[in-house]
């Protein structure tokens, strides 16, 4: 049977707070094994790929939190010992963290890397390290099972969920839920695939109704403030880059079942979230969400229906207006992300047994978007209304063929966009690595 794969949504099931993404599976390399090579030139592809770490079992962050100081000079990767610093244009790395500690992400402000300590009673202190001094501070405490996703653009407010302490909730919920997908069965006792058996997983989940709550917790005073509370499955916190108060979250669970993309706002109390897609068909399904860098745009992947038909989707905020981009079955990718001038889209991939089954999708790929314009300029009437349509052009830049997807890529472009970084373990063990986006020179 495969074995488990931890993704965010697999080990949000094994706790009944689920506060962050799951560190994927961790492949160590075998006894003997020859060192990863430094850099090669992809021979499919024509794209230069260099790796960023040193120590087997690194890994780069989820592809939507940043990794980059405001200066773009530096990124932030996680060691098995800690957590270290690339220099981007000498690809030098420096120790910043000791111990076994968790990144959390860098701040758009003032660049200080923050991570979480955990403590024995499984309780934690957010702390942040100034990668130039490593002079360390400590920003916030958490109470057991507690965790934090994501810091808003002014780094003012930590955000995160947690299940509501105020409600009683079953002492024996968290064994009733199923833990391995392979051993989940259908409501005839026939034997399920392992997809299957994952979404039967996250539906026990969603439909115990766990009563959870997202918060704040201010990074000058410590004080904690819930922005909303819901019998929904609470995950996936974004804050806008740029908007310090506006909030993207989820619905986690089956996403052709769930309402899953949501905006609230954490400077008005009691405001209603609102929905950022509606579903138009039965089996229509919308999620990885990310902001675009300018924080005007709301990306996602958008099947129609799930594992038929996809496209990247846009949402502007601010007038509500839509963009889907379509791409073909080979081209979905777990992750999709956009360069920081929203000029250029990258995907992860996919292999066969994903929700698109492509048969050829384990490749890391650049999108460049291309509009579909009306005929000789007529328009119809309310057009301007209506989704405005377009492509994703792909082109594959490394191939994936020896990646095992139980590690998913998490693809995001370095600050000048002439690389994508993306974690792999083609050659064994887990490492960061980067494609640039240009061709080598023959």
């Amino acid at each position: 049977m495969k074995a488990p794969l931890l993704s965010a949504l697999a080990l949000a099931l094994m706790v009944l707070a689920p506060s962050t993404h799951a560190q994927d599976v961790v492949t160590q390399p075998k006894p003997g094994a020859p060192e990863p090579p430094r850099e090669w030139i992809d021979k499919d592809t024509g794209h230069r790929v260099i790796r960023l770490s040193d120590k087997p079992g690194s890994g780069s962050l989820y592809f939507n939190f940043n990794g980059y100081t405001p200066d773009g000079a530096t990124l932030a990767i996680s060691t098995p010992d800690g957590i270290s610093g690339v220099d981007l244009k000498t690809h030098a790395l420096r120790p910043l963290v000791d111990g076994k500690v968790r990144l959390l992400f860098v701040g758009r402000k003032t660049g200080e890397v923050y991570y979480q300590r955990p403590a024995e009673d499984g309780s934690g202190v957010v702390e942040a390290v100034d990668p130039k001094t490593r002079k360390v501070r400590q920003v916030a405490k958490l109470a057991k099972g507690v965790g934090i996703q994501t810091i808003n653009a002014d780094e003012t407010l930590l955000a995160g969920v947690a299940n509501r302490t105020d409600v009683p909730i079953p002492p024996n919920m968290m064994d009733a839920l199923p833990r391995n997908p392979d051993d989940v069965k259908g409501a005839d006792g026939r034997e399920l695939s392992y997809a299957e058996g994952r979404e039967v997983q996250l539906n026990a989940r969603l439909d115990s109704r766990i009563p959870m709550e997202i918060f704040t917790i201010d990074t000058a005073t410590g004080e904690r403030k819930v922005v909303h509370q819901a019998t929904d499955w609470l995950n996936h916190l974004q804050f806008s880059p740029t908007d310090p108060h506006l909030l993207m979250f989820c619905h986690e669970g089956p996403w052709h079942k769930v309402d899953r993309l949501w905006l609230t706002r954490t400077d008005k109390p009691g405001a209603a979230p609102v929905k950022i897609h509606t579903r138009s068909m039965n089996m229509e399904i919308a999620g990885h969400e990310w902001f675009s860098a300018d924080g005007k745009t709301v990306w996602y992947d958008l099947q129609t229906p799930r594992g038929e038909d996809f496209w990247v989707a846009g949402y502007e905020i601010a007038t509500g207006k839509r963009t889907w981009l379509h791409l073909d079955r080979n081209a979905w990718s777990v992750h999709f992300n956009t360069s920081p001038d929203g000029k250029l889209f990258a995907g992860d991939g996919g292999d066969s047994e994903m929700v698109a089954h492509a048969p050829d999708g384990k490749w890391l790929y650049l999108m460049r978007p291309r509009a579909i314009p009306d005929v000789a300029g007529i328009h119809a009437p309310g057009s301007e209304a209506l989704v405005q349509p377009g492509v994703l052009d792909t082109e594959r830049l490394v191939n994936m063929k020896d990646h095992d997807y139980r590690l998913e890529p998490n693809v995001n472009f370095t600050p000048d966009a002439k690389w994508i970084v993306f974690r792999s373990n083609m050659h064994g063990a887990n490492h960061v690595y980067a494609v640039e986006v240009a061709k080598a020179a023959p």
